[in-house]
């Protein structure tokens, strides 16, 4: 499935509203109040009064009780499910069962019998997941040259950049596959490492913590996926993320593309990415594109807009989201989503049982 196309030019910002307010919410409001223009958050749910009347002056964006209540005073073109594991699927089905078009933060339900009724219960409905790693713009200049062929028919991807559903929805993406059988074999790696920062900033001392390392193998017909990641890798400076993407006529190893110019002229080229602000630039500090050679691979859309990378994929998923509601173009739909989660489920499984597992064709397969 190709990255979702993305407005180039000012329309009508785009309005939505949030049910939860938690980490995770601040994204999309960050995004908001720095383009404007774009995005519209009409309100926020808490059912905590202190937390609404904190969100209405940081944010300065209506906080309300309910989604009902959210939901009878606005007209947003859809609502995001930003709440806990648990609770995310009654809020989708109470949102999507009104008529309302849903953007679920990830995953949609916790465990394989939820995904399946959640499914069951939303099938045809407005449903988008905002799943953002493959939004980001380096993964998204990965992806761009595996599209236009430069490495052929790719057949192994070893990921160890996100957890879980994140990082398989990347696997999948880089090697092409969607609900085909997987045989899954996982194990895992404990080790001491002086802990990085966390959600909250950096750490205050010196500590030193057990982080624990998960390897995972997904084997399809004639592909090869690896997870491989550490809690730490998120935050830590020296736990650092590690792409390696093989095809027929050359591979990624990170930052880096080897490929055959002709069956006997490698060429090896590294992404470069194009920022201003630095020196002599007056223009801010934002990304511009990158590029691979004299190849633009990806195109900031929101320049010169000044967002973090993540900031970057939240917004495409908001524009996205936009785009499905309007056209029916799926970006992440909820199929994919339980896909991801339920390899999420299955590589635990092979992991508490020490036995490689195979995976059972899904009610939300579309093959």
């Amino acid at each position: 499935m190709p990255l979702p196309t993305v407005r180039l030019f000012a329309m009508d910002p785009i309005d939505f509203v949030i049910v939860g307010s938690g980490w995770r919410a601040e994204f999309f409001l960050r995004v908001a109040a720095v383009m404007p223009d774009r995005f519209r958050c009409l309100g926020v749910t808490s059912r905590d009064a202190g937390k609404r009347a904190a969100l209405e002056a940081t944010w300065e964006v209506s906080a309300y009780a309910t989604p009902e209540e959210m939901l009878n005073a606005t007209d947003p073109l859809y609502a995001i499910s930003a709440v806990s594991w648990d609770a995310n699927p009654d809020v989708i089905k109470r949102l999507a069962g009104g008529g309302m078009p849903v953007l679920s933060e990830t995953p949609p339900a916790p465990d394989v019998d939820g995904l399946i009724d959640l499914y069951a219960s939303v099938k045809g409905a407005k449903v988008q997941v905002a799943e953002q790693y493959h939004l980001r713009p380096m993964p998204a200049a990965r992806l761009a040259t595996i599209r236009d062929g430069t490495l052929g028919e790719v057949s192994q991807a070893q990921v160890s950049a996100a957890h879980g559903y994140h990082g398989i929805s990347m696997i999948r993406k880089c090697l092409g596959v969607m609900y085909e059988p997987a045989s899954i074999s996982a194990c895992a790696f404990a080790c001491p490492v002086v802990a990085g920062p966390g959600r909250e900033g950096p750490p205050a001392a010196e500590r030193i913590i057990e982080s624990e390392q998960h390897i995972a193998r997904f084997q399809w017909d004639g592909k090869l996926g690896v997870l491989d990641f550490d809690g730490e890798q998120y935050f830590s400076g020296i736990r650092n993320n590690r792409y390696l993407i093989r095809g027929t006529r050359g591979e990624i190893i990170d930052d880096t593309v080897a490929y055959l110019e002709d069956f006997k002229t490698p060429v090896s080229l590294t992404y470069a990415r194009q920022t201003t602000g630095d020196e002599g630039s007056l223009d801010g500090n934002h990304l511009v594109d990158i590029r691979l050679g004299a190849r633009q691979v990806y195109r900031n859309p929101y320049a010169p807009a000044r967002l973090s990378e993540e900031e970057i994929a939240i917004a495409t998923c908001l524009d996205a989201m936009a785009a499905s509601v309007r056209n029916g173009t799926d970006f992440y739909p909820m199929t994919e989503a339980c896909q991801d989660h339920y390899l999420v489920l299955m590589y635990q499984q092979a992991l508490k049982s020490g036995k490689t597992v195979q995976t059972q064709r899904m009610p939300w397969d579309q093959l």
